[in-house]
């Protein structure tokens, strides 16, 4: 595991929680409990909804090149990696949640298939672009209602981490008005509604008359 720092601010607004224990739902790592430092400020994504994601991504996984962004305890990421992902890189600015994402990696034993950035997402992203990184599934977690969904589509749409087949989830507040997908270059194949939020599934578009990836979520 590799582990590269960089300045930032906070990302999780003003949100705080206490501490918070998951599990690793399915795949080599199962069951194995993962966790959250206290007080950090991160909102968890619960396992029944982290296992309606995956149950949802689940063809895409074998073999995958996975980045979480917005990572904190790095849950979605190590999901991905357990359920069949080559590799993953979670991005994560806040301390606590870094160490917290390194030691559940040590945890489930996957820290020879992780890099983890102490970044802003602009900032790594940028990063993993100068350095020829692509993937083919990208995670975000951001805070709701601040904007952060539309920015990081926006950068991803002139980036090359994020091709044509790449699919891209990010997850939002229900009530969000997701029509800035669209403008940012990307068309949504599928939105999965819950009872506060939701996760939105898009990817890149493409010109008439191209084929770009499986549009079946």
């Amino acid at each position: 595991m590799k582990v590269f720092f960089a300045p930032g601010c906070g990302i999780r607004g003003g949100e705080r929680r206490t501490e918070v224990f998951m599990r690793v739902i399915a795949g080599k790592a199962r069951r194995i409990l993962l966790d959250t430092p206290e007080g950090l400020a991160t909102r968890p994504t619960t396992d029944r909804i982290k296992e309606t994601l995956f149950n949802m991504i689940n063809r895409e996984l074998p073999d995958a090149v996975f980045l979480d962004l917005f990572a904190g305890s790095g849950a979605i990421g190590i999901e991905a990696l357990s359920r069949g992902c080559r590799r993953a890189v979670f991005v994560e600015q806040d301390k606590k949640a870094v160490s917290c994402i390194e030691a559940n990696l040590k945890r489930t034993g996957l820290s020879a298939d992780a890099e983890v950035f102490r970044a802003d997402v602009a900032g790594a992203l940028s990063r993993l672009a100068a350095k020829g990184e692509a993937f083919d599934i990208i995670f975000m977690d951001p805070p709701y209602r601040m904007g952060f969904a539309r920015e990081v589509l926006a950068q991803l749409a002139g980036s090359a981490v994020c091709g044509e087949k790449t699919l891209v989830v990010f997850e939002e507040a229900l009530e969000t008005d997701i029509s800035f997908v669209e403008e940012c270059g990307f068309r949504t194949v599928k939105e999965k509604c819950y009872k506060t939020n939701k996760h939105v599934f898009v990817r890149k578009n493409v010109p008439a008359g191209e084929c770009g990836g499986n549009e079946e979520i």
